[in-house]
């Protein structure tokens, strides 16, 4: 005799596995939505604050004594002779071709152009810290809870909360004097012939705070699943405790760690910013720093607005990856 519960669980299976689909589509759908507003108000805002300010930006550009003929070519070049409403329709569409005009400081180079080979050394400099700050972070939680310091594992724990409570800006150019100007164990991160060594030192840096993040968040973690009744059956069928923790119960933490990792992606982009113009290396927080002491609009807006894309990307990602690891916490 077929019991009641055994025809419908199939369909109730299909029927949670599309209510979960739907979840994710609809956050992902939703900060989609989200990201877009956020980049129109941010573009926004940047055109605004070039042309509302008080002040002739043509005279900004060109200074003082510079000929009101000059000037009025200039503006008429940037389109600031033009209706506000005009020059902001123009804005917002010269975005969707990236095309917001040349760059002031090197006639005949589009802006968009300036900011593509700039985003190279920022994608590089970032993407390595990730895997960086990934690898030193579950490293780091393993040996604060794991068997192999002993008694001295808290002191894994204790480096992991002093390196997150401490700024990048304290202690990279602390580190760069020791590493590579007292001790030269590395070469100057920006040092132009120092090559992969300079990228990876300046990586390096860049991927403590990540790998911070991402010990105290793999601790958590790792300790909720020590408690695990299963680890216990591993190791009594012989597994050695290396395996133990990195076969058996690392899988299973790496969900709220991957999570971690996406989340600080927006805080990574902004760190690799900041790391370019403080080693003076090549990258987007370098050609934004430029254009805007050079007074070249047009690059300047397109390195912010390009900026301004990234961190929107990698909260998308983020926020999508977090659905898709756990759809609950999504309405449907």
């Amino acid at each position: 005799m077929t019991r009641p519960e055994d025809g419908p669980q199939p369909v109730g299976r299909a029927a949670d596995i599309l209510k979960a689909v739907r979840r994710v589509l609809l956050a992902v759908f939703e900060r989609t939505a989200g990201a877009l507003v956020v980049l129109w108000v941010l573009a926004s805002l940047v055109f605004l604050a070039l042309r509302l300010l008080p002040g002739d930006p043509a005279a900004l550009i060109l200074g003082d004594q510079a000929s009101e003929e000059a000037r009025s070519l200039l503006r008429s070049r940037l389109g600031l002779d033009e209706p506000l409403s005009v020059q902001y329709a123009s804005f917002i569409f010269g975005l969707f071709k990236l095309d917001i005009g040349e760059s002031l400081a090197r006639p005949g180079v589009l802006a968009f152009d300036e900011v593509g080979k700039a985003l190279g050394p920022t994608a590089a400099l970032a993407g390595i810290a990730v895997g960086l700050g990934a690898m030193l972070g579950i490293a780091a939680a393993l040996l604060s809870v794991g068997p192999w310091l002993g008694e001295k594992r808290e002191w894994a724990h204790r480096v992991i909360l002093t390196v997150a409570a401490t700024p990048l800006l304290a202690f990279a150019p602390l580190a760069t004097f020791a590493l590579a100007v007292e001790w030269r164990l590395v070469p100057l991160p920006g040092d132009p012939d120092s090559g992969f060594g300079g990228l990876a030192f300046a990586s390096a840096l860049l991927s403590l705070p990540l790998a911070a993040q991402v010990g105290r968040i793999g601790r958590a973690a790792l300790l909720d699943q020590a408690r695990a009744k299963w680890l216990e059956t591993a190791a009594a069928k012989g597994a050695s405790s290396t395996r133990v923790w990195l076969v058996h119960a690392l899988p299973v933490a790496s969900a709220p760690i991957a999570v971690v990792v996406a989340t600080q992606l927006g805080a990574l982009l902004g760190g690799a910013v900041v790391l370019e113009r403080l080693f003076e290396r090549p990258g987007l927080g370098t050609l934004m720093l430029n254009a805007y002491a050079a007074r070249d609009i047009p690059v300047l807006e397109a390195s912010v607005v390009a900026a301004g894309l990234l961190f929107v990307l990698a909260q998308g990602m983020a926020g999508a990856l977090s659905a898709m690891i756990d759809p609950r916490g999504y309405s449907e």
